[in-house]
């Protein structure tokens, strides 16, 4: 089993959601965030000032998937959220050893299906 964790812009939310969807992938956590990589932020005006925004919002995403599905979950992430602009987002995976299920007591790949 896989964490996968997806750092993606607020609009790719409902696409990522969705495609998630599609390839089997039904339960995950979402975040509100805010972060900057590459970008470091952006200079907006308000009432004729100029405002550096350091951080800027984010959708923090996280799921647990078996093996068999992490490649396409992985794809399905990454088209979603694909723009081409820089801020498009950042995903890593990370090996999950043990996973319950706190009502039934289930454990294992039956406890995240």
């Amino acid at each position: 089993m896989k964490l996968i964790t997806a750092v993606v812009q607020p609009s790719a939310l409902e696409p990522v959601k969705t495609a998630l969807a599609e390839v089997g992938v039904a339960g995950m956590t979402i975040l509100d965030a805010k972060g900057h990589g590459t970008q470091t932020g952006k200079v907006e005006v308000y009432r004729s000032q100029r405002i550096k925004v350091d951080f800027l919002p984010k959708i923090y995403i996280e799921t647990v998937v078996n093996d068999e599905v992490l490649e396409a979950a992985l794809e399905a992430i990454q088209e979603a959220a694909r723009t081409g602009a820089i801020g498009d987002g950042k995903i890593w995976v990370t090996d999950v050893l043990r996973v319950i299920r706190v009502r039934t007591g289930e454990t294992g790949p039956t406890a995240i299906s």
